[in-house]
């Protein structure tokens, strides 16, 4: 998977953030807030394409953190993407 091009997190007010517009004449726009652990792997695999399993070894090896929580971490972080349409799968 991968995430898709043309979009770039903002800092607004603090918040780390994605302006997802809706299509015109549809109010469907959404924000996207990322916290620093989310900013980090955004920054990280913006341009790569990863697994669930590359995602939690770069929370284990950045926060020491064991690989279960890692895994189950990485799976939050991927469904949230998914659901807001940031990443194209193969």
């Amino acid at each position: 998977m991968r995430i898709r091009k043309g979009f770039k997190i903002q800092s607004v007010g603090g918040e780390n953030i994605i302006l997802l517009q809706g299509t015109y004449g549809v109010d469907t726009t959404k924000i996207v807030s990322f916290n620093d652990t989310s900013l980090l792997l955004w920054n990280i695999y913006e341009d790569k394409e990863f697994t669930a399993e590359d995602i939690a070894a770069s929370l284990v090896e950045e926060f020491g953190i064991e690989r279960e929580l890692a895994t189950k971490d990485a799976i939050a972080w991927i469904d949230v993407l998914v659901q807001n349409r940031l990443i194209e799968q193969q």
